[in-house]
């Protein structure tokens, strides 16, 4: 018995031994996974923060270069920089303090012309506002310019940039080399190895972005990460038992526990062991070398997405994270022995009690399961069914006062909660149907009448520009009748009626008053002035009442040109382009004359279109007295309006409308069409908005383009071209004449 009982013992305890073993072995190998998982995210989030940064970074920097392109840097440059005699160019010894500003340090023989200076000036206020931000999370923010100038925001080393040598060159280092668009084509954000700064002697590791504008290298920003906190943390914090390091891809060894990094010394790397120029500083025999190797060729030969690996030949377990940004590999190694040791030491206290209380524990769990779990988490099976199938109506059995019976009191108020909801929602749905339906009709009505509004607009502008030249030529008219009263009231004809007199009283010797008497001789001279005086009265008189004549003719003129185009309906024709834009220039040809405004034409020979003519007319009408206006402010000598006509394309005609004036800002070349928009005092903003609505309407285009204040501005008509089909006469030869007809 005793024999039997030792069997079942052993037997018992060898297989609670391998249960808890492979037990521990999942558990601690799960463990290890995520404690891998979790300080991968931790450790790699300096680096992810490092490329967001420099993201944030280069837009202010691009900005800040822009703003100093337009600017002399001369005088903030020498008040900042100093020229050394050592042919390098630093901050200026007075007032500078490294801890609260940037330092600046320019290589020898970098030559700083103009655009240099600019550039160092926006680098030196971007690193200056951004730095003091970024060092609470990294040890330095740096930028560097390819001709060879580095500007620094480091206040643990606030005389780095005083200290370095004049020669150092940053341009041939790995952290500026690696952003040239030769090894860099992609622009991104890169990482260089471990390495020992030469004038802090602290081993760092940087990250550097190219930035790069219109299509050229202006400048890379960098970040230095100190390897001394992560070593030491990469050391100490770790599993019972384990032990963690960092190694990059090519092999390069950045922590170990046996590591000891010393200054002036190489870069360990474990694919160099035993090879010429091996680095010095590792203490471990061959055996641990070929360790070390060994989990690096496991760790590099991995399939993508493994974390854990095992080594049996070394009875390690070895965990890997991947660093996200500098891609190196945080490694953590568990040696076999920890797991089975703890299973040894956890059987020995199982042993005795473990078969025994597993029994009673499944055989209680089985009752407690199905009677208090099972059965209750099949009705809220149903339950759930039945809701989702649209039947709100469940019932479950809430008598219990545990969280089974809570989670079916609150069950059922979902569901009638759920049921009132959807209830509310059809409700709210047909409503806002309701609603957008009403919305609707409104927006078009509204639409409506604000074209009806742009229509008549549109309408009352050319009325008022007709008006307007009406009611100059008619001052013209007033001018002259006037002038024919004053020239009337000026005949001295009052004299002649004396001179009648005096003829009539020396009627009977006539003869002798005309050439004895005093007064008399003074007779015949004075008729002959008189009548060379009249003479001369009557041409001026006839002068000024030909000009009345011709006045009237041009009013008249412009009221048979309006009511030629406006008595014929909102319907298509065939048209000759040139005759209405002589039609256009000869309605404001008094307000052009009046405003000293030279007219230019190039107008194209091309034969009648189909068109709305009323209003390309309109149009034309609202362009050439716009620009007439627009010419105020310039010279009179210089003011100047072209009208060209011409056809870019086999289906499209052009008509541009040019003028010399006063031009368009940019932000308002966007506005100009809308509603309501003028920029003149007594505009009221319908114009050019009516001639938009028109140009759509007949099939084409109104756009405008200007230069910018003060450089003019040329509004562009396009229409479609539908040329007349049947023959008609000799176009070309008209618009040739129409050409050359005075403006």
């Amino acid at each position: 018995m005793g024999v039997r009982i030792a069997v079942v013992i052993a037997l018992t305890t060898f297989v609670s031994y391998l249960h808890l073993f492979y037990s521990m072995r999942t558990q601690t190998l799960a463990r290890l996974e995520q404690h891998v998982s979790e300080r991968g995210q931790r450790e790699q989030a300096i680096f992810v923060l490092a490329e967001d940064y420099h993201a944030l970074l280069a837009k202010p920097l691009e900005e800040r270069l822009r703003v100093w392109s337009q600017e002399d840097p001369s005088a903030r440059f020498s008040s900042l920089f100093a020229h050394l005699p050592d042919g390098t160019i630093r901050n200026q010894p007075q007032g500078f303090d490294g801890t609260r500003m940037p330092g600046v340090f320019v290589a020898r023989g970098v030559t700083d012309d103009i655009d240099f200076r600019r550039r160092l000036l926006a680098v030196y206020d971007v690193v200056a506002q951004y730095g003091p931000a970024f060092h609470a999370r990294f040890t330095d923010t740096y930028i560097i310019l390819p001709e060879g100038a580095t500007v620094v925001y480091w206040p643990e080393n606030p005389t780095w940039c005083q200290d370095a040598a004049s020669d150092y060159q940053f341009v041939t280092s790995e952290l500026f080399t690696n952003t040239l668009p030769q090894k860099n084509p992609r622009r991104e954000t890169v990482w260089t190895g471990i390495f020992e700064d030469e004038p802090s002697r602290k081993w760092m590791v940087s990250v550097t972005t190219p930035l790069d504008v219109d299509g050229r290298h202006v400048a890379t920003v960098g970040h230095d990460v100190l390897l001394d906190e992560l070593m030491e943390r990469t050391i100490n914090d770790r599993l019972p038992g384990a032990y963690n390091m960092l190694i990059r891809d090519d092999g390069q060894l950045i922590a170990h526990p046996e590591l000891k990094v010393k200054s002036g010394a190489g870069v360990y790397n474990v694919l160099s062991v035993g090879q010429p120029g091996d680095a010095p500083m590792w203490p471990g025999g061959t055996k641990q070398q070929a360790h070390l190797r060994g989990i690096f060729e496991r760790v590099r030969s991995r399939q993508p997405g493994q974390t854990v690996l095992e080594l049996p030949e070394y009875g390690d377990y070895v965990a890997v994270a991947r660093l996200k940004g500098p891609g190196w590999n945080f490694v953590t190694v568990l040696p076999e022995r920890v797991v089975s040791s703890a299973a040894f030491h956890t059987a020995r206290f199982v042993l005795a009690f473990g078969v025994a209380a597993l029994l009673l524990e499944l055989i209680i769990m089985y009752w407690v399961l199905r009677e208090q779990i099972t059965r209750p988490l099949l009705a809220f099976t149903q339950a759930t069914a039945q809701v989702a199938a649209g039947d709100f109506k469940v019932s479950l059995e809430s008598s219990h006062d545990d969280e089974l019976g809570q989670l079916a009191h609150a069950f059922r108020l979902m569901a009638h909660e759920v049921q009132r909801r959807e209830e509310a929602l059809r409700q709210a749905n047909e409503k806002l149907e309701q609603r957008v339906e009403q919305r609707t009709r409104e927006l078009t009505e509204v639409q409506q009448r604000l074209v009806e509004t742009a229509r008549q607009a549109g309408r009352a502008e050319i009325a008022t520009n007709v008006l307007h030249n009406v009611g100059n030529v008619l001052n013209s008219v007033n001018t002259s009748a006037m002038l024919v009263k004053e020239r009337l009231n000026g005949l001295k004809l009052e004299q002649v009626g004396r001179v009648a007199g005096l003829l009539k009283e020396h009627q009977g010797d006539l003869a002798t008053f005309l050439t004895q008497n005093e007064r008399g001789r003074n007779v015949l001279p004075f008729l002959s002035q008189l009548g060379q005086h009249m003479r001369e009265e009557r041409q001026e008189l006839l002068t000024l009442l030909d000009d009345v004549s011709r006045y009237t003719d041009h009013i008249g003129t412009i009221v048979k040109l309006q009511q030629r185009y406006a008595r014929i309906p909102q319907v298509h024709e065939m048209v000759l382009l040139a005759d209405l834009v002589e039609d256009a220039l000869r309605i404001n040809a008094e307000g052009l004359a009046r405003h000293a405004v030279r007219v230019e034409r190039s107008l194209a020979p091309l034969p009648p279109v189909r068109t709305d003519k009323h209003k390309v007319l309109m149009i034309l009408v609202n362009l050439i007295s716009n620009a007439k206006y627009a010419l105020d402010k310039t010279t009179e000598r210089e003011r100047r309006l072209t009208v060209v006509l011409d056809r870019p394309a086999d289906d499209r005609i052009r008509i541009e409308v040019r003028d010399n004036g006063v031009g368009i800002a940019p932000e308002l070349l966007t506005r100009i069409f809308q509603y309501g928009f003028t920029t003149r005092e007594e505009g009221h903003g319908f114009g050019l908005h009516s001639s938009a609505l028109a140009a759509q309407e007949v099939g084409g285009s109104l756009t405008v383009h200007s230069e910018g204040p003060g450089r003019g501005a040329t509004f562009t008509l396009e229409l479609p071209f539908h040329p007349h089909e049947e023959p008609s006469r000799d176009t070309s030869t008209e618009a040739a004449d129409l050409s050359t007809r005075p403006g």
